[in-house]
C-alpha cells in the first residue's frame, strides 16, 4: 500500500468513525459539537466550507435544528477533514495510533464517554478538587483514569495519544503521581490537548510551579484532587444518569 493509499485509508476509516458516532447519537448535535471542538475549527469556517450561515451550524449543535440526515452529517464530517488536511492533517494523523490501538491497554484504569458533557465546574465539585490553573474551559465530554508511572514507563509520545478515548475533550485523570510534571510532559509533545488534567492524590501546595507553566501554555485546565479513586470513579459514572438532568 502505498503513502497516498495508507492515508486514504486513514481518513476513510476515520470519516467512518465520525459518522457513526455522530448517526447513533443520543443526541446527534452535542456529539457534532464534540468533534468540530475534537479537530478545533470554529463554527464559521465549518459554515464557510458548507457554504452555510454559521447559525445553521450553530441551531444544529443547540438541537434547535432537527437534527442532520445522514447525507448531511458526511458531508459536515468530510469538510471537517478537508479543513484539517489544509492545516497539515495534524488531527487525522494524531488518530492513527487510536485507530490502530488495541482494545485495551493496561494504563487505563478507568475510562468513559458522556453523551451529554460535563462542565468542569461540576466536575471539580464532584471530586471535591482544587483548580490549580483555570485556563481554557470546554466541555467535557468524558473522562480517562490513568496509571501515571505504567503510562509514562510504558508508552510512547505516539502510544500515549490513545488514552484520550475518542474525544480529546475529556478529564485526564493521573493516579501515582508525585508532583504531576511527567503526565503534562508528555501531554506537550502530542498534537491532541484534554480537556482538563486532574492530578489524584496531590494537594494544590504540592504540585510544581512548573507544572503550572506547562499548563498555562496549553491553556488547560489543571485540577488537584486527593479523594478516594474508586469513588471518583463512581461519582463521574453517575454524573450521566443523574446529574445530566439538572
Amino acid at each position: 500500500m502505498t503513502s497516498n493509499e495508507s492515508s486514504e485509508n486513514l481518513r476513510n476509516r476515520l470519516a467512518e468513525k465520525m459518522a457513526g458516532d455522530i448517526t447513533l447519537s443520543e443526541k446527534p448535535g452535542e456529539s457534532l459539537k464534540k468533534w468540530r471542538s475534537n479537530f478545533e475549527i470554529s463554527q464559521t469556517d465549518l459554515a464557510n466550507y458548507l457554504k452555510v450561515s454559521p447559525s445553521v451550524i450553530s441551531d444544529y449543535e443547540s438541537g434547535r435544528r432537527k437534527s442532520p440526515g445522514t447525507l448531511i452529517i458526511k458531508k459536515i464530517v468530510e469538510c471537517l477533514l478537508e479543513i484539517d488536511m489544509d492545516r497539515g492533517s495534524k488531527k487525522i494523523h494524531a488518530y492513527e495510533s487510536i485507530l490502530n490501538a488495541e482494545s485495551g491497554t493496561k494504563s487505563i484504569y478507568s475510562t468513559y464517554e458522556y453523551t451529554i458533557p460535563i462542565q468542569l465546574a461540576k466536575l471539580v465539585n464532584l471530586i471535591e478538587g482544587d483548580i490549580i490553573y483555570k485556563g481554557v474551559e470546554r466541555p467535557l465530554y468524558g473522562f480517562s483514569v490513568i496509571d501515571s508511572q505504567r503510562a509514562i514507563l510504558e508508552l510512547s509520545s505516539h502510544e500515549f495519544q490513545k488514552l484520550y478515548g475518542w474525544s480529546t475533550d475529556r478529564a485526564m485523570i493521573f493516579t501515582k503521581v508525585s508532583t504531576g510534571k511527567s503526565p503534562m510532559v508528555a501531554i506537550r509533545v502530542t498534537n491532541l490537548k484534554p480537556g482538563a488534567v486532574v492530578l489524584h492524590g496531590l494537594r494544590k501546595e504540592e504540585v510544581e510551579p512548573v507544572v503550572i507553566k506547562m499548563a498555562e501554555v496549553d491553556r488547560i485546565p489543571l485540577v488537584a484532587t486527593t479523594m478516594d479513586l474508586d469513588q471518583i470513579v463512581q461519582l463521574l459514572r453517575k454524573y450521566s444518569q443523574y446529574y445530566a438532568r439538572e
